[in-house]
């Protein structure tokens, strides 16, 4: 009974981790050092502080990429993940007592309360896309890295005309020359469409 508790509880922390890569942009290490303190339902947006990452086989906590912190915003429907997250980590610890470990500090953690270590979400993520192809022969999804989320988030919001310097706060970049260089096709992409956006607006 326990076991199949706290492998359901790793699956519901799973999905909100991966609803929050896809709908922040944020680094798989600073999702992972996110704690409950650094995020705010009420803004709503969460405080990206560090990262957490792997070092000889230990989990090792530091400054993001960048060196400097940053506030992303959320939608509607990311607030409502990370409520329903929160409030199943809190049946958790009180279903586990004394054996829970995490102080409840951590935003994502195991089914026992430790941090996540940052393999597991990342070895999960094709393992997802593989059942997922299997269930739905109809609709494949293409193979995926938990990075490339990352990348979606940011071509997303650059098609769709989000200036480049604020998806490039968004992300972390140090520059926005940085979004530019690594999003070069995208833009591309938008700016072959700029003469007909142009003269749209003009012609009425």
């Amino acid at each position: 009974m326990l076991r199949a508790f706290l492998a359901t509880t790793q699956e519901h922390c799973l999905y909100a981790f991966f609803h929050l890569a896809a709908y922040t942009g944020a680094r798989r290490g600073e999702l992972l050092n996110l704690r409950w303190t650094d995020v705010d339902l009420d803004k709503p947006q969460i405080h990206i502080t560090g990262t957490a990452a792997v070092l000889d086989r230990q989990r090792v906590e530091g400054t993001t990429k960048s060196g400097r912190s940053r506030v992303v915003s959320l939608d509607p429907s990311t607030v409502r993940v990370l409520k329903a997250h929160r409030a199943r980590q809190d049946e958790e610890r009180l279903r586990l007592g004394e054996s829970w470990k995490g102080g409840g500090a951590y935003v994502f953690t195991t089914g026992w309360g430790d941090p996540l270590f940052p393999d597991t979400p990342s070895s999960l993520m094709p393992k997802l896309i593989e059942t997922h192809n299997k269930q739905n022969p109809r609709a494949q999804l293409p193979h995926a890295r938990l990075h490339d989320l990352r990348h979606i988030h940011a071509a997303t919001l650059l098609l769709a005309g989000v200036p480049v310097h604020v998806v490039a706060a968004r992300l972390g970049h140090a520059d926005p020359a940085i979004t530019l260089r690594v999003y070069a096709h995208v833009i591309y992409k938008q700016a072959a469409t700029a003469a007909e956006v142009f003269a749209r607006v003009i012609n009425g």
